[in-house]
């Protein structure tokens, strides 16, 4: 066992670290869809060279990350084989976890979905990886209920699993203030101002059960009936009348200031009169017989675009429903498929329009298409043919507005948008069919040779003139299959001006050369092969 000086999981293969090669990602322009302006990627291959891939545009840049990796329950389902050897899986996640903080901007945070058994395991991968001073909170999630062939069995059943949320960096994390509806009505506020538009010295106070009564016009043995059959008549009733439905309160006289403290006094000492307390920047305060008079609209926030009771949003999800969901997006994923209010409420909480989002382990493309309802920016990665027969079909519906179901009513989704589809090139490198060493993938055209050096050596790709790319103002490369000789050298060398730089990659070279000070030059393939392991495939 390697010595860190750190409390830290250990297994095979941890330390058999390799540099990923950072592939260039191609666009099928065929599947492309929608408007050619947009951002949003979707990528097929896989989400490890996929998010090497993303490093040089994107570190930093992503602002909300969920991910929904294999659980490894031993079972082998349709789309994916979750049947993994413990350290193969550790090594995979440990690998795309640090690639995923990189990707991760200062103030973003990382949403981690997995269940009870590998919980533990996953916890201590984020710790290492993000700083266990950057967890945030464990979510327990209800997904099912105590019902069907599992209830049958002895013991408890598993209705539940978890999401953990780390931040990038804690100190700098600010996240949405969400709402969540409250179950049932908040039965405290059993008063009722009947004259509400009036002065607050002239407030006529009742019950509850009175004002329903006079509201319905019955007695109130009547109303009481009515509402112990069906308490929703209640609910509605002061849902609708949330301005005039009232509780008292007293407030913790320690922790308030003066002129709060003065005007409880009074009111304390003057029962039948109402006192009001002006305040700047604060919400306004009323008070009678020494409480706080609190209203029920206080308590209503708007939640999807309807004005209900609710409460702040807690570590228990369990009014997400997980059931009916084989029609939602219009794709089946058995076993596979997150409901897409889950992903809404992800976004709302760590993002807000236009932020980007990432999501690694695609699947049915549930995050996505959230993502592209509430107007995200969005990169999705799929290596299996779902990516094609699921992510691509359900976000085509998405921009064509035919997709009905999910969050669209409740974000007011009306279609529009669009999406680049791209493929991840094959490696730069292979080996050779005859003997053993490496060639340039006889697949790569020279722009893409190119591309993929600029990317390997840290250049962004952008021919100009003579150049293929550039690393500041003064550094800069060029790529050639040509015979470097000491006049190709010079001609080059003609193009720099003073304090410039130049990086000259080639595949025939003369030996012998003299190079100037500002200029370096490395062979095709020997040098590349000393930069990244050219044989990483979903490892």
């Amino acid at each position: 066992m390697q010595k860190t000086g750190k409390l830290e999981l250990t297994w095979v293969g941890k330390y058999d670290e390799k540099v990923v090669e950072p592939r260039i990602l191609v666009e099928d322009v065929s599947k492309s869809y929608g408007d050619p302006t947009s951002e949003n990627m979707l990528i097929h291959g896989d989400n490890l060279i996929a998010l090497q891939a993303l490093q040089q545009d994107f570190a930093g840049k992503i602002k909300c990350i969920y991910i929904d990796p294999p659980f490894n329950t031993g079972q082998a389902f349709e789309n994916y084989d979750d049947n993994l050897e413990m350290s193969i899986w550790l090594s995979l996640m440990h690998k795309r976890i640090k690639l995923l903080h990189e990707l991760l901007s200062d103030d973003g945070t990382m949403f981690v979905h997995i269940d009870d058994s590998y919980l533990p395991y996953i916890t201590i991968l984020l710790d290492e990886v993000f700083g266990r001073q950057n967890r945030l909170y464990l979510i327990t999630f209800k997904q099912g209920s105590a019902t069907g062939h599992k209830a049958i069995n002895p013991g408890c059943v598993t209705t539940t699993n978890y999401i953990i949320m780390v931040a990038k960096n804690k100190n700098l994390w600010n996240p949405n203030k969400v709402y969540t509806k409250r179950k049932g009505r908040d039965t405290r506020y059993t008063k009722f101002i009947t004259n509400i538009g009036c002065s607050f010295s002239e407030w006529n106070i009742i019950t509850l059960i009175e004002a329903y009564a006079d509201f319905k016009g019955i007695p109130l043995a009547e109303a009481r009936k009515q509402i112990k059959e069906n308490p929703y008549l209640m609910d509605d009733f002061v849902l609708k009348n949330a301005e005039s439905v009232i509780r008292t309160a007293r407030p913790d006289m320690k922790s308030v200031g003066k002129d709060i403290q003065e005007i409880v006094k009074k009111s304390a000492s003057n029962q039948k009169s109402i006192f009001y307390l002006h305040r700047e920047n604060n919400p306004d305060m009323y008070f009678m017989k020494g409480e706080r008079i609190l209203f029920y609209k206080d308590k209503l926030k708007e939640v999807d675009g309807e004005l209900i009771s609710a409460e702040p949003l807690t570590t228990l999800w369990d009014d997400i429903l997980s059931n009916n969901l084989h029609n939602e997006g219009g794709v089946s994923f058995p076993k596979g498929k997150k409901p897409e209010y889950l992903i809404k409420r992800v976004l709302e909480i760590a993002s807000n329009e236009q932020d980007w989002f990432l999501d690694s382990f695609l699947g049915s493309g549930t995050s996505i298409a959230v993502a592209h309802k509430m107007n995200r920016r969005y990169i999705g990665v799929e290596m299996g043919e779902q990516a094609y027969t699921h992510c691509k079909k359900r976000i085509d519906a998405v921009i064509t507005n035919e997709d009905s179901s999910g969050v669209t009513k409740a974000v007011n989704w009306q279609g529009g948008g669009g999406y680049h589809f791209y493929e991840l090139a094959p490696s730069l490198l292979v080996k050779n069919d005859k003997l053993p060493i490496y060639q340039i993938n006889p697949s790569y055209t020279f722009e893409m040779l190119c591309e993929a050096i600029c990317k390997i050596e840290g250049f962004r790709y952008k021919p100009k003139d003579v150049f293929h790319g550039y690393s500041s103002e003064k550094r800069f490369i060029h790529i050639t299959t040509e015979f470097i000789n000491a006049g190709y050298i010079k001609s080059l060398s003609a193009r720099l001006a003073e304090g410039q730089s130049l990086l000259i990659y080639g595949t025939k070279i003369q030996s012998d050369m003299i190079l100037p000070d500002n200029i370096e030059v490395k062979k095709i393939p020997k040098d590349l092969l000393e930069k990244c392991d050219f044989e990483s495939e979903g490892q």
